[in-house]
């Protein structure tokens, strides 16, 4: 232990000494009229993928690249370095005689970390890398940092997270997930587009949080002294426009939800949710099953796509299931001979599956569902006509009203997407918030409360529409084989180093 205690010491004092190096050649540089921040512009021309895929063509050519100095070999009169850029990595050849004696010799002191600018023509070394021969070297910025990689490494997860700009640096995987991220989103809004729907955007700050089953953040609005909450979901804001008569609306934007964190859960994520009318919940399979396939192509090249141990089937037509007929599949459990809420609860109570008081025939099937069913749904699964007491927004099922025209999207084991024919009736749709109010009085602090000027809105009339739900960082999960929410966001909610 007491060795290891010195080593660190000594570490310390090492890494101590190499940030005063750094700030005292900052002062130098800055003595000399050589301030690099001083620049403020820097004309880049080519990127190091760019250079390396189309190197017979740009062979000869001069170039400007500028990027991060990650590897440095000093050889005498001649020096290589390599310069790291938002595509990759490539090699520049530095020399004293092609860049001027005063270059070469501010080069030889620059630091694995600044950032420089190189201009120079694209060869091949007499090893066969592809390199840009430097003709001008710029430093555009210092580093008076250590990157990890100088004693440890960045292997702490916990780091990576906190200090992203520094994982964007070190790990080419962790900026390849980003850029297919973007990638997805993009893809996600050509293909909606194409649909025929139109992009919108609501509030974040609401009176009223409803859409969802979640625990909202609150806060106050100073201004008009009132109480407000950030919004769990996009639903009720994009219905109104519905009524409005945008048939076909979406909106990708940040939702926030007052509950924990694992690896499928932030309390700040990204959703897209979109309404068309004139449509119903297998319309929302459809188009579910083609949006997810379609982005599948375009920013993989393929629907085969691998996730942890498995490799999902995207080109295959998605299975769809009733949530009854699953639950009878994997629990052997017949909700349909169910008749009453206290049948429900002694078969719970048999199959040792805890449940609320206030929990009735539908709330029970569903605790039914998680428990026995939701791990085997590993390749696309459409779960289809949940209990109406988990669903207050959905339309009924006119054959079985204890059911409602609603489904959700499994891909292995996880809810990927939600949707329902939206319920467009006042009154029922009145009914079901009372209920969810009567919730609240027994203590569901995710239960809906009754926005009256929603219900305004479905009084002026509301056309038959579907609706559907996509958690978009679960479906980056999916598409970048991340095994947990915090790999796919940038910033994600980490508990405070003070804490």
């Amino acid at each position: 232990m007491a060795e290891n205690n010195n080593t660190a010491k000594t570490q310390e004092q090492d890494l101590n000494q190499i940030l005063k190096v750094r700030r005292e050649k900052l002062a130098a540089l800055q003595e000399a009229g050589k301030d690099p921040f001083r620049h403020v512009k820097y004309d880049v021309t080519a990127h190091s993928m760019d250079i390396k895929e189309r190197y017979e063509e740009m062979e000869g050519q001069t170039v400007s690249i500028a990027g991060r100095i990650m590897f440095k070999r000093v050889m005498g009169k001649a020096s290589f370095c390599n310069v790291q850029d938002l595509q990759g990595s490539i090699q520049a050849y530095v020399a004293r005689d092609n860049i001027g004696e005063e270059s070469y010799a501010d080069f030889k002191k620059y630091d694995v970390g600044d950032i420089v600018g190189v201009k120079g023509e694209v060869f091949k070394t007499k090893t066969g890398e592809i390199s840009v021969h430097a003709s001008e070297v710029l430093l555009l910025s210092k580093s008076l940092q250590v990157l990890p990689e100088k004693f440890h490494g960045l292997t702490n997860t916990d780091l990576r997270y906190r200090q992203r700009y520094v994982d964007l640096i070190m790990n080419q995987d962790v900026k390849d997930t980003f850029v297919k991220r973007s990638k997805i989103i993009s893809a996600i809004r050509r293909y909606l587009d194409g649909q025929g729907f139109m992009e919108v955007e609501t509030p974040m700050l609401v009176a009223n949080a409803g859409g969802a089953t979640a625990r909202p953040f609150e806060t106050h609005y100073n201004a008009l002294d009132e109480d407000v909450k950030l919004r769990i979901s996009l639903e009720l804001y994009l219905k109104r426009l519905i009524v409005g008569g945008m048939e076909r609306v979406y909106e990708i934007g940040r939702v926030f939800r007052n509950e924990g964190l694992d690896t499928r859960h932030n309390p700040e994520f990204t959703l897209m949710e979109l309404y068309q009318a004139y449509t119903d919940y297998h319309g929302m399979m459809d188009l579910s099953e083609n949006l997810y396939r379609y982005v599948a192509q375009e920013v993989l090249g393929t629907t085969l796509v691998p996730w942890g141990d498995v490799v999902i089937d995207l080109g295959k037509p998605f299975e769809r299931i009733t949530m009854l007929d699953a639950v009878k599949k994997y629990a052997g459990v017949d909700f349909s001979e169910i008749h009453t809420d206290e049948e429900a609860k002694a078969l719970a109570k048999e199959h040792h599956i805890e449940f609320e008081d206030r929990h009735k025939k539908g709330d029970i099937l569903s605790l039914f569902f998680e428990e026995y069913v939701e791990e085997h749904l590993i390749q696309p699964t459409f779960v289809m006509d949940h209990p109406v007491e988990i669903s207050p927004l959905t339309k009924k099922k006119p054959e079985n009203p204890d059911y409602v025209e609603r489904f959700e999207l499994f891909i292995n084991g996880g809810e990927m997407a939600n949707a329902y024919s939206e319920l467009n009736d006042p009154i029922d749709q009145r009914a079901r918030f009372k209920a969810q109010e009567e919730l609240i009085s027994q203590g569901d602090e995710e239960a809906n409360t009754t926005d009256e000027d929603f219900m305004n809105a479905l009084e002026i009339g509301m056309p038959p529409t579907g609706g559907i739900g996509f958690g978009i960082d679960r479906m980056v999960m999916l598409m970048t084989n991340s095994p947990a929410i915090r790999d796919v966001l940038l910033f994600p909610t980490m508990r405070s180093l003070d804490k």
